[in-house]
């Protein structure tokens, strides 16, 4: 284990690992449904899903660089982040990209024109992907081979990776969100204890990919095989909350789960009504 813990430390330094799965104008009078985890060191410090002071942002927020991970407003704008993983990628980025989604929630562009002016300063940041979204248009796109694309309607899931390379861990996610999630989201009345039950097994499923499918992203295997479930722990570094999150057609639902530390098993749950 202790090999383990300190390939970790030289493998992942400060990188925000994140998975999320979300639907986009799949289901009726839900333009948007995702679910995501948040896998970070457990010793960076970082505050629980709240509105921000003097801010139309409602979002966790990282209390060492100062942005988020994933965040929303009243006005319908959200936006999540993952980074892009390359051990081999030694380069020091003053920029955080936490900030990316700060900038964007408290911008008034649209989300495509947000990301093709984030083009031409792209490289300041280490590698990411990107949605930003409002409540008619969704953009992907990352610094490392994606420019800015409009979404079409579907289901959508990254991690770690480019969303065209399609890792198994990716896969996964996506057979159960939408072979065991989606289809229950589609009955009129199912309990919202059993759809909040099917979102937590979900995130919380520790099944790990098989060494020969892994990537090859310039860690050592060790790592990636330990990075490969959709919740993570180690003795150090694992899934520190999980997300889910609906727009309808009047306001946002938001339930995040604290996975680690005192607060461990924890929920938040917010009502934001959608500002017209």
């Amino acid at each position: 284990m202790k090999n383990v813990v300190h390939s970790m430390c030289k493998d992942v330094r400060t990188e925000l690992m994140c998975i999320v799965a979300f639907a986009w104008h799949v289901l009726d009078d839900m333009p948007l449904c995702l679910i995501s985890n948040r896998d970070e060191f457990y010793h960076r410090p970082s505050a629980m899903l709240h509105s921000w002071e003097h801010s139309s942002i409602i979002a966790g927020k990282d209390l060492q660089s100062g942005g988020t991970w994933m965040g929303v407003t009243a006005s319908g704008r959200w936006a999540i982040v993952t980074n892009f993983r390359n051990g081999r990628d030694q380069n020091h980025y003053e920029t955080s990209r936490g900030k990316l989604i700060q900038d964007f929630l408290e911008s008034d562009l649209a989300p495509i024109r947000f990301a093709q002016q984030l083009e031409g300063k792209q490289q300041d940041y280490a590698g990411f992907n990107l949605f930003v979204g409002d409540r008619e248009q969704a953009v992907y796109m990352s610094n490392r081979g994606e420019a800015p694309q409009v979404l079409a309607n579907g289901v959508y899931v990254v991690s770690n990776g480019l969303m065209s390379e399609d890792w198994e861990k990716t896969k996964h996610l996506r057979k159960r969100f939408t072979q065991e999630f989606l289809p229950m989201l589609q009955q009129t009345q199912i309990p919202e204890h059993d759809l909040n039950y099917a979102a937590w097994d979900i995130l919380e499923d520790e099944r790990k990919i098989i060494p020969d499918l892994l990537p090859d992203t310039g860690i050592s295997k060790e790592m990636e095989e330990l990075l490969s479930s959709t919740f993570i722990q180690s003795p150090i570094y694992g899934t520190r909350c999980s997300n889910f999150l609906r727009m309808t057609t009047d306001q946002w639902q938001w339930i995040e789960k604290t996975q680690q530390g005192e607060q461990q098993g924890n929920f938040i749950e917010l009502t934001i009504p959608l500002v017209k």
